[in-house]
């Protein structure tokens, strides 16, 4: 039996990487910005937030897309755009050019994660699907974990500008790299029958190819499936709430570090490399465990939301930060508060085992849309929290979304099945019958 599952799951965790280093290469660059194009604070959590915006309001149309289009040609046009635009922010002179720059990197990764959802139900059985969706998230942790020190001493060297450049570039790079080696299930050329026959038996969708014989078009009963149902409700909720506190590590974490905790700048970009270290066991630890529980046949609705649930719950230890003037126990703090977003960070499952089969792309895009609106509402938020050069505030926000995220998860999710759509639960009938 061949193994090409996980060489796709190989370039879906490169991707991840890339597309966090292209959200995030910007806020260690924040301060140098600032001064250097005289941004107020206010103006640096627009230009954090202008990428929400876009991010979030294309989500229904880029998991619509995903569900139409081959994913080998959309996510390498995908890549390529979006690092072009990274590129071009390396000469931007003004605070409106910036901020259209950052609008269309939004605009260009708005079907990213969708994609990587379609995929890993693709090309997974469900056994093995929290561990992959682990895995492919722990690219966003692993990569920031290692890239925070590296984009420091880069910028030191080359300074802000150079860091963007350097960033668009690689993306190019690696849009050309997944054109080259990503195919579907059914377009690849070397994967076995057995490996097919496992995924598929166990309930990946091999055939969920994003190209069909019969043309379909655009359903709005399943665009209303989308929002119809309480236990998606929950999910969006909690997906919210844990982007929250990834948005201010992505954003505000290093001026909180420099400008608030006064910490030297390179040391600022190793330190902010701990709780990005300590993510990504977390997700590697949730994804991990709660498949082997699956295995050894727990429920669904404990071997699933139990790493979610705790993860959220640890996640408002972000708050106790505001308590110490140490710096060893703030890192502490906050490196055990980015633990457990790491374990609730496989919320994704959830989109994977509920979302209706025909409209995983559509349901992952509404999913992400609301998370999104954590990209747009918080790093503005905090901005305005924070103008009076008191970050307790922010902390105190974060940590009370996380604690509104553990209990939607925990009281408005049902039982964790497949919801299944009339018509589809008719044709099921029919052929029982």
């Amino acid at each position: 039996m061949t193994r090409k599952r996980y060489n796709i799951l190989a370039l879906i965790f490169g991707t991840v990487v890339i597309n966090y280093l292209d959200r995030t290469n910007i806020s260690v660059a924040a301060s140098a910005i600032s001064e250097s194009l005289e941004l107020s604070s206010v103006q640096m959590g627009s230009i954090f937030s202008i990428f929400g915006i876009f991010y979030a309001s294309l989500q229904i149309p880029g998991g619509v897309i995903v569900d139409k289009v081959r994913l080998r040609f959309l996510y390498a046009l995908l890549l390529f755009l979006w690092s072009v635009a990274t590129l071009f922010q390396g000469f931007v002179n003004s605070f409106k050019l910036l901020l259209g720059l950052r609008a269309s990197i939004g605009i260009f990764e708005a079907p990213s994660y969708p994609a990587n959802n379609a995929i890993v139900t693709k090309w997974f059985p469900e056994s093995e699907r929290a561990s992959a969706i682990a895995i492919y998230t722990s690219g966003q942790f692993i990569g920031l974990a290692f890239l925070f020190p590296v984009l420091t001493l880069i910028q030191d060297k080359v300074g802000w500008r150079g860091l963007l450049i350097i960033s668009g570039i690689i993306g190019i790079i690696w849009a050309v790299v997944w054109y080259a080696f990503y195919r579907d299930p059914d377009q690849h050329k070397t994967v076995s029958k057995e490996e097919i026959k496992l995924i598929k038996e166990g309930g990946g969708l091999i055939n969920n190819s994003g190209k069909t014989t019969k043309k379909e078009s655009f359903n709005w009963n399943d665009f209303f499936e989308a929002f119809k149902h309480k236990k998606l409700w929950g999910v969006y909720l909690g997906q919210f709430c844990l982007g929250s506190m990834t948005i201010f590590f992505l954003t505000w974490f290093p001026t909180y570090l420099v400008d608030y905790r006064g910490l030297d700048f390179i040391n600022s970009g190793f330190l902010a490399s701990i709780p990005f270290l300590a993510a990504f066991c977390g997700v590697l630890l949730a994804g991990f465990s709660s498949d082997y529980l699956t295995k050894k046949g727990y429920s669904a609705e404990f071997s699933r939301k139990a790493p979610v649930l705790l993860g959220l719950l640890l996640s408002t230890i972000i708050i106790v930060a505001n308590y110490t003037d140490s710096t060893f126990l703030i890192i502490l703090f906050l490196t055990v508060a980015f633990f457990g977003n790491g374990l609730a960070s496989i919320n994704w499952v959830f989109v994977s085992l509920i979302a209706p089969k025909r409209i995983i792309g559509l349901v992952g895009g509404v999913f992400n849309l609301i998370g999104g609106l954590s990209a747009i509402v918080v790093p503005f938020a905090i901005g305005v929290l924070v103008e009076d050069g008191d970050f307790s505030k922010a902390l105190l926000f974060i940590g009370l979304l996380a604690l509104i995220g553990f209990l939607s998860i925990l009281l408005v999710v049902g039982k964790v099945q497949r919801i299944e759509l009339e018509d589809e639960q008719n044709q099921i009938e029919t052929i029982g019958t």
